[in-house]
């Protein structure tokens, strides 16, 4: 006991930092204002590289350009430990942006950081990678107590959890984490993630002359809407939803349909529902091409596996008790998307995902509370704590 005193006044000490709202706001702003969409990642890496040596971190870099078929590659960061005994920890978000904002017009007013309408902001995900650097550039200033953290930074989330797919795991040295990528109330908890799979679907009919020969051909589009007019699609029940996202066919209007490509996908909380909501698609599709003389070429692919988390598992029990450090609430709740969490847990990372700043994300009326974002770093400052503290 006589050995863990004076920690704990050290780490007590982490409650009375203060963040500086004006140089986290610049931070923000600044990681905002480099265009990142997916597989142009490059310039951000660059400049969170950048920002993390002059910290003193130990910097990594897989090869997950090749996978990706981007310029940039996911980043490893890693702050050694300070103390002994605690756990290794990493935080995550993601490089890249859900499309490209060269032309970025930023306006902060009235204590909300937005654009001026014409471009999204790209506080998905650079509100949680901002939260993550300065909480790490004030533990590294004041030499505040903490055991190993790992920085996970991916790129290509936003078209199909690339980089986490192609996360190099050789880097990786941690016992779990979070990973920051949803909204507010900040230190909201996802307990539960759908599984999804996605459709790719080719209806083949035969070509005619429409005006000549008709009942020569098959129409491929004729084999689409009748299956799709029979279809469940849209919200299945509380847990299963269903879409019909692509449709690409057709020539001319004289000439009968030949091909139809389809993309299409299923999402449920049940693993179960979203096999029989696929096996349901399918059946109607090959049926509609049977009944009209045409042929059904179909793929499935597993976007990502759900999962569900409780108040036992050890992510979530450590941001309640941060969060009630910081006299807040811990929400907890399902969501119907995915995120870099699905894959991290898929290949054995214990991790959970963390509400931070942005709000109205992928619309140009996305928008981030700065009082949020300063939050996000406290959260993050606090779990630094807790960890430190299960030694």
């Amino acid at each position: 006991m006589q050995e863990r005193a004076p920690l704990r006044r050290i780490i007590n000490l982490m409650t009375e930092i203060a963040v500086q709202n004006d140089r986290l706001v610049e931070l923000f702003t600044t990681l905002c204002r480099i265009n990142s969409p997916p597989r142009e990642e490059r310039a951000v890496v660059e400049y969170v590289k950048g920002f993390l040596r002059g910290l003193g971190l130990e910097l990594r870099e897989d090869n997950a350009a090749q996978a990706v078929g981007g310029n940039a590659n996911n980043l490893v960061a890693t702050l050694p430990a300070n103390i002994t005994g605690a756990p290794k920890i990493f935080f995550s978000a993601h490089f890249d942006t859900v499309e490209p904002n060269p032309n970025l017009n930023i306006i902060i007013q009235d204590g909300v950081i937005r654009t001026d309408g014409t471009s999204i902001l790209g506080a998905d995900d650079k509100a949680g990678m901002s939260a993550i650097l300065e909480a790490i550039r004030i533990v590294v200033e004041n030499n505040l107590p903490h055991g190993q953290i790992q920085l996970l930074f991916t790129v290509c989330e936003e078209i199909g959890l690339r980089g986490a797919r192609a996360l190099d795991l050789s880097l990786v040295d941690t016992d779990f984490g979070f990973v920051y990528d949803t909204g507010p109330p900040v230190g909201t908890v996802i307990t539960q993630t759908p599984t999804h799979d996605t459709m790719h679907v080719r209806l083949l009919g035969k070509p005619a002359h429409a005006g000549v020969e008709p009942e020569k051909g098959v129409s491929a589009i004729q084999i689409a809407a009748h299956a799709i007019s029979q279809m469940r699609l849209g919200r299945i029940d509380a847990e299963t939803t269903a879409n019909i996202g692509s449709i690409h066919g057709g020539q001319a209007t004289n000439v009968v349909c030949p091909e139809v490509a389809l993309t299409a996908e299923a999402r449920s909380l049940n693993r179960q529902k979203v096999e029989a909501q696929v096996a349901h698609m399918t059946q109607l599709f090959e049926q509609a091409a049977q009944q009209f003389g045409g042929q059904a070429i179909i793929e499935i692919d597993r976007h990502y596996e759900g999962y569900t988390l409780t108040e036992n598992d050890l992510p979530v029990q450590v941001v309640r008790r941060a969060l009630k450090q910081l006299g807040l609430d811990a929400p907890m709740r399902p969501t119907g998307g995915g995120a870099d969490a699905n894959i991290f847990i898929a290949r054995g990372l214990p991790c959970c995902v963390v509400g931070t700043a942005h709000q109205k994300i992928h619309t140009h009326e996305e928008f981030v509370r700065i009082d949020d974002l300063a939050r996000s770093v406290d959260l993050t400052l606090a779990i630094i704590r807790e960890v430190a503290n299960m030694r």
